[in-house]
């Protein structure tokens, strides 16, 4: 048996404020693999990062009844152990802060370190 550790790294980049109906899936994919005992990190950059601002708490995401607000896709992915975080430079270009970031969010990330956790033996990474 392998002691290596299983990670998913998910990168959130299609999903901005226009088209919540696309971001439930990242998030059920995040929760899905964290209660299979995988490490999961999610990286929202380009536009998906707004998802991460703490004024945009009550939107909705999801389609038909499975709305949920973003406040309780990241409540329910942080306590399976999913680790998210805005992409710096996402974050800069969207003229925000870290302040700016929900309580939920774990930070900010460089596409370099991401893509190199992503990469590492054991880990996968998906692209949304």
């Amino acid at each position: 048996m392998s002691t290596q550790e299983r990670g998913l790294a998910i990168l959130v980049w299609s999903c901005d404020l226009s088209r919540p109906e696309l971001l439930a899936t990242p998030f059920m994919t995040a929760q899905a693999a964290a209660a299979l005992d995988m490490r999961v990190k999610m990286l929202f950059s380009s536009q998906s990062v707004q998802w991460l601002l703490a004024q945009n708490a009550a939107r909705l995401t999801g389609f038909g009844a499975e709305q949920w607000p973003i406040s309780r896709h990241l409540e329910a992915s942080v306590d399976l152990g999913v680790e998210i975080r805005a992409c710096t430079q996402a974050l800069h270009a969207s003229g925000a802060d870290r302040s700016a970031l929900a309580p939920h969010c774990a930070g900010v990330e460089g596409m370099v370190s991401f893509v190199e956790q992503g990469s590492a033996p054991g880990w996968r990474m998906l692209v949304f």
